[in-house]
């Protein structure tokens, strides 16, 4: 469903601040696969979404999604194919639209928009049977602006939102972590459900270590633009915080050897 293939990005190339985000990264996820992401700060989760989104182009590899070949797609031309979730809960919502007209957006991003009435009555019940799947009653606030709403509403409505034309990958930026903690576990939970329920190819990146965990059937560290190390399945579900702690901290020390030898 999803390839990279030798992806590198370097920022401020060739100045005191070159930073190389990106160091050749090879990743392939199957249709269906749910693949967790966790490194320290800098270590280029974001950019490896941003990459993928056709938010940021690369500076060498190839990427492909359902065997297309993207890599030189813009963003906008990605967007039928891709979804994704933001850390911030404003950025995935309009706050001066209302509940459905959000939806009714959502409906048709990445496609050519007419004319045509956004919210039929047909369109309104769909709505509400989606809502009402998320269990904070938002199926009665359909008329309310999304600006309204609480953080974790947003973030919730942004997921259903999101997932709601079955896009073919699912990207999730850190979308728990400007939440409170019984918010982003209510978020996580829809999460979970939403990828299931739908049969979704999803990435999200975190640093929470018990929520990459907890949710999917894969498991990527990275550190300084590398893939450093990854679980499969087996491995992932007997891990613990502890043992993604010590991989951490070898594969780190072995990085660090290899740069003073090289």
């Amino acid at each position: 469903m999803l390839r990279l293939s030798s992806v590198r990005k370097t920022f401020y190339a060739g100045t005191a601040n070159e930073r190389r985000a990106l160091q050749g990264i090879d990743l392939e996820l199957a249709e269906g696969d749910f693949v967790t992401v966790i490194g320290s700060n800098g270590a280029g989760k974001s950019t490896l979404l941003n990459v993928i989104a056709g938010s940021l182009p690369v500076d060498a590899g190839r990427i492909e999604i359902a065997g297309r070949d993207v890599t030189r797609l813009p963003e906008h031309k990605r967007a039928s194919g891709i979804a994704r979730v933001f850390q911030d809960p404003q950025a995935g919502t309009a706050p001066h639209l209302n509940i459905e007209q959000n939806l009714a957006v959502a409906l048709v991003r990445g496609r050519r928009r007419g004319l045509g009435k956004g919210v039929t009555r047909q369109r309104r019940r769909d709505f509400q049977d989606e809502l009402s799947t998320l269990g904070l009653g938002l199926e009665q606030r359909m008329r309310h602006r999304v600006g309204l709403l609480s953080g974790g509403q947003r973030q919730a409505l942004s997921l259903l939102m999101a997932s709601f034309t079955r896009p073919q990958i699912l990207l999730l930026d850190e979308h728990t972590a400007a939440l409170d903690p019984q918010r982003a576990e209510l978020v996580l939970s829809l999460t979970g459900r939403v990828v299931a329920d739908s049969s979704l190819t999803a990435l999200m990146v975190t640093h929470n270590m018990e929520h990459a965990l907890r949710l999917g059937n894969r498991l990527l560290m990275m550190h300084e633009g590398e893939i450093i190390h990854e679980l499969g399945p087996q491995q992932k579900a007997k891990a613990t915080i502890r043992d993604l702690l010590d991989l951490f901290a070898r594969s780190k020390s072995s990085m660090t050897d290899r740069n003073l030898l090289s």
